[in-house]
């Protein structure tokens, strides 16, 4: 479809730029926050497991990592190895994540507005058998 991943990145950028103005009032970004998402979905993680779900190298995850701790919206607690870096977040970081969460959910509703269920399931069933394809176009390419 001619034009359809043009509209989906300006979606993208537009939908991140309005996030990091909402979480910025906390001193978050939306990178920050998707850190915090994982860590209050999956309990105590390691920053490799965090990396491998957003697909994104280690050290930009233990840099975001810090910046939470920082703030302290995250800690670290001891892990079956030394070396591993297990964090969860700090009852701090969860009034923050329950803050956030519901601003967070009013802006969907709003940018959802005039979208019929049926669009929006479209979309919903669209996107991860897009994201499959394109996967599996670096699979074909080694």
């Amino acid at each position: 479809m001619k034009g359809f991943f043009y509209r989906y990145i300006k979606l993208y950028r537009s939908l991140i730029t309005t996030l990091n103005k909402l979480l910025g009032e906390y001193e978050l970004s939306y990178s920050l926050w998707q850190v915090i998402f994982y860590v209050h979905h999956s309990g105590p993680c390691t920053l490799v497991e965090i990396s491998k779900y957003y697909e994104v190298e280690k050290p930009s995850i233990t840099r975001m990592v810090q910046k939470l701790e920082e703030r302290g919206i995250v800690e670290q607690i001891p892990g079956k190895d030394r070396r591993e870096k297990v964090i969860r977040t700090t009852a701090g970081g969860e009034e923050v994540y329950q803050i956030c969460r519901k601003k967070i959910t009013a802006l969907e509703y709003e940018v959802m507005k005039g979208i019929t269920e049926a669009e929006q399931q479209a979309v919903f069933a669209a996107l991860p058998k897009i994201r499959e394809n394109i996967l599996n176009q670096g699979e074909k390419a080694h």
